[in-house]
Parts: C-alpha cells; structure tokens; sequence
C-alpha cells in the first residue's frame, strides 16, 4: 500500500503543494465507478490524518457503495479559477487517484471510511510568467515527473 507518507517522503516540497491544495478547501470532488462501469462524480470531504488520505461517506451513498464494490477512486481538489491579470498567482489544481481500503468494519451507523491506496499524484499549474501549464505527477514506481506545455 502507497499511504500519503509515502509521498511526502520522496517528494516533500510537491506534497506540500498538492496537500495545500486539498486543505484549501473543505469540500472536494471523487469519481467512482458505478455498477454498469460508468463514471460517477460526488461531492466528498476528505482528509491527511496520520500520514493517510482518509475518505468518508454518509450511510447509504451511492459513493460509499460504488467504492466497497470497485475501489478505484480519482479524487481532486476544488477548482478555482485564476484570476485575470494575475494568473501566475492561481495555484493549479490537484489529483489524487489509486484504490482505496475499508476502514475498520466498513458500513456503520457513521457511514464508511476509506484509507487511499494512491497509485499517482497530479499538481497542474502555471509557470511563474502564466505562459507554460505545467504537469507534475508522481507515481510509487516512477517517483515526480514533469512536463511543460506552452
């Protein structure tokens, strides 16, 4: 299993730029698959809670189910949009993808609680002159890549 620590570990300065990214605000957007194999977009508040990417889902969500039948997740943080005239300042968008495990018994009163098995990590933002998207991501086998797009 890849847990956050795994990621801030080899590479702290772009963890510390994806997590901001994540705690900036408190609600997020997760992709499942439903049961038929097509894509589901949710609202879902995730965590950094001792070094793992922690997902929650109310009592009976769909999310929470799509997950406890295919664990493949791709969540990413609130999109924002740059403003004009400062577009260098807008800090890009963030992406974390993988599998995720049940916590604990799986379905409660409380809902369900997943750990993220994280198979890449995606930061995209723009240069210091707004001129160039750039591409940074992370993978447990291939560590941080980059590409510049101008």
């Amino acid at each position: 299993m890849t847990a956050w620590r795994d990621v801030e570990q080899a590479a702290p300065e772009f963890a510390r730029r994806v997590r901001a990214l994540f705690d900036a605000h408190k609600h997020k957007t997760i992709a499942t698959l439903r049961a038929d194999g097509s894509p589901r977009i949710s609202g879902i508040e995730a965590a950094f809670e001792d070094g793992e990417v922690v997902l929650g889902s109310m009592p009976n969500a769909r999310k929470g189910a799509d997950l406890r039948r295919d664990p493949r997740f791709a969540l990413h943080s609130a999109t924002v949009d740059p403003v004009e005239g400062a577009e260098a300042q807008w800090p890009g968008e963030a992406k974390i993808s993988g599998r995720v495990i049940v916590a604990g018994s799986g379905t409660g009163a409380d809902g369900d609680r997943f750990h993220a098995d994280i198979t890449d990590v995606v930061h995209t933002h723009l240069d210091d002159k707004a001129t160039t998207l750039i591409v940074e991501w992370w993978t447990p086998t291939h560590g941080l890549r980059r590409v510049e797009r101008g």
